[in-house]
């Protein structure tokens, strides 16, 4: 529950704001809201409203996509329902403690809308629920810090963009304090709005810096993560400073990954730890690690949605390009970390920053979970050093193409998230790809101009 829980929402509290807001995510993460008059938010909260299909119907650019079934010029883009979940409510520092409400999509009928990310993640934790499980999870980003304006990167035609903090060195209390009151805020900004950071700190380019959110229940810690990013751009504007999650920004600096870390709890015990198993990891855990393994080549538009997603999946650059499994190495696509019973976990490292947290989360905890169900062998063995062990292993899709065309033919993306979703979603990325297919990249005009 976020602090808000501990007041009544009722109509005489949202009746005395001059304005209100709320959010939901579209298909690729992100936040799409409105503000709203108080009188009208507690309406909604009470009976519900309604939000154009056409946030279905749009890109990450607003460019309408010509290729999806659910909604279009063809439909007429009507509406679909809006449900707010009171429990996500939360008051804004940096926006005068304006209330902000999250929520989700809906049929007509009232039914969960299956195209819906945050509802995708909920009917993967029905499931979990009903196999006896509650999911725990923490999400870590890595992101770069830009000395910019959405004004100025457009003048500069996103060119010669300059970092907020300069060097390249890891876990520097020297080059974080550049920027010492951006710094500040979030720490005081987002933990006063429930979105506790345990950790901030540079990573491994200038302006690059990665936060751990604390862990909780999956779905919150799914909420934590949307609200993460979209705060960290609302303050960094405050700042002077444009903040990217893109998987890969500059060729000249790293790649920026979503770590997701899981584990399964059953009668307030982790499911994951058994004292007598190897690294003490219990079998149900193997089997989990199984099915990840299985579903990554097939769910992989799912932790990596756009065509830049794949410019971080590459070799040799500490982002997972094949599906393998090691103990506390970083190299791997799943990295176990070993602990006490209340803390070993699995970290999922394939999801790039870019990737919407409810999607990204709903891939991992349903690939598990479905190898827990079929009891899949873990018979790959463990990699170590730089993916030693791995030399046999399919490498994942190496492009965004190459992904979805795998998520189409895949019976178990379609089985784990139903054919709704999976259409929609797919088209989606074909569309993605097409737009690209379309392009003349700056690359293809320093090389061919003159002489091709």
């Amino acid at each position: 529950m976020a602090d808000a829980s501990a007041i009544k929402l009722s109509r005489m509290v949202l009746e005395k704001e001059p304005y209100v807001r709320f959010a939901v995510t579209d298909i690729d993460g992100v936040c799409r809201g409105k503000h709203l008059s108080g009188e009208k938010m507690a309406s909604m909260l009470e009976g519900g409203g309604t939000i154009a299909s056409a946030v279905f119907g749009w890109d990450i650019e607003d460019r309408l996509y010509d290729r999806v079934s659910f909604t279009g010029f063809h439909t007429g883009f009507p509406d679909i329902g809006l449900r707010l979940d009171p429990s996500t409510a939360r008051q804004l520092p940096w926006d005068d403690g304006r209330w902000l409400i999250l929520g989700e999509h809906v049929q007509a009928d009232g039914q969960p809308l299956p195209i819906c990310p945050r509802q995708v993640l909920k009917r993967v934790l029905a499931k979990a629920e009903r196999m006896g499980f509650t999911a725990q999870v923490g999400v870590e980003f890595e992101w770069f810090v830009l000395a910019e304006t959405e004004l100025s990167v457009r003048q500069k035609g996103y060119r010669d963009l300059v970092t907020a903090t300069h060097g390249a060195t890891n876990y520097s209390p020297f080059r974080i304090d550049a920027q010492q009151a951006f710094v500040r805020d979030l720490f005081t900004n987002l933990n006063a709005m429930d979105v506790p950071l345990e950790a901030l700190h540079t990573e491994a380019g200038p302006g690059n810096f990665e936060a751990a959110i604390r862990y909780t229940e999956a779905l919150q810690a799914a909420d934590r993560a949307v609200l993460f990013k979209e705060s960290v751009r609302e303050i960094g504007r405050r700042h002077g400073l444009l903040n990217t999650f893109m998987a890969k920004f500059s060729v000249d600096y790293p790649g920026c990954g979503q770590h997701l870390h899981q584990s399964l709890w059953r009668d307030g015990r982790n499911a994951f730890h058994d004292a007598k198993g190897a690294a003490g990891m219990s079998d149900t855990m193997r089997h989990f690690i199984a099915g990840q393994l299985y579903g990554l080549p097939q769910l992989l538009p799912m932790y990596a949605p756009f065509i830049n997603s794949y410019k971080r999946l590459v070799d040799n650059n500490l982002a997972p390009v094949k599906p393998t499994w090691a103990i506390d190495n970083r190299n791997a696509s799943l990295r176990v970390i070993p602990g006490a019973a209340s803390s070993l976990r699995l970290e999922t490292r394939s999801a790039g920053a870019d990737a919407n947290p409810y999607l990204a989360i709903a891939a991992a905890l349903a690939s598990g979970l479905y190898g827990i169900e079929h009891q899949l062998a873990l018979e790959l063995p463990a990699v170590n050093g730089a993916n030693h062990g791995a030399e046999d292993v399919q490498r994942l899709p190496a492009t965004l193409a190459e992904a979805t065309a795998a998520m189409i033919q895949s019976s178990l993306a379609k089985e784990l998230f139903g054919p709704e979703f999976v259409n929609h979603f797919v088209e989606t990325r074909q569309s993605e790809v097409a737009r690209f297919n379309q392009c003349v990249t700056d690359w293809e005009l320093a090389r061919y101009l003159e002489l091709a």
